[in-house]
């Protein structure tokens, strides 16, 4: 895992590897110390993900409903076909897509990807 904090107003967290029970406490962790920052905007980057298990996806589900609080922006980036499948089949793609407040709109970045209002 790594943090980039170059921009103020844009927290981007790249996990590569497992995102398992053994290994989620960081992420979870950095999560938690990106959003005490206040960003506009916190970006999970997966590119280098391999595998994710239950607790990894819950780690995804906590920055969302934290970030919700705030009205932070949550945009997962680079997504791989895997972590999409399993987003969709446990209902997580539809909960991201909730917008913060009521009628709020739910947009796409250029690269064609959500950005998802948390």
């Amino acid at each position: 895992m790594s943090v980039d904090r170059a921009d103020p107003d844009t927290a981007v967290i790249r996990v590569s590897g497992d995102l398992a029970y053994t290994t989620a406490s960081p992420l979870h962790a950095e999560i938690d110390r990106a959003l005490q920052a206040r960003p506009g905007l916190l970006v999970l980057d997966f590119a280098g993900l391999q595998f994710i298990d239950s607790t990894g996806l819950s780690v995804i589900v906590h920055a969302w409903r934290e970030g919700q609080k705030s009205g932070i922006v949550l945009r997962l980036r680079a997504v791989p076909r895997f972590l999409e499948t399993i987003l969709d089949m446990t209902g997580v793609t539809g909960l991201l897509a909730r917008p913060v407040g009521p009628g709020a709109p739910v947009t796409s970045e250029p690269d064609g990807q959500p950005t998802v209002t948390a």
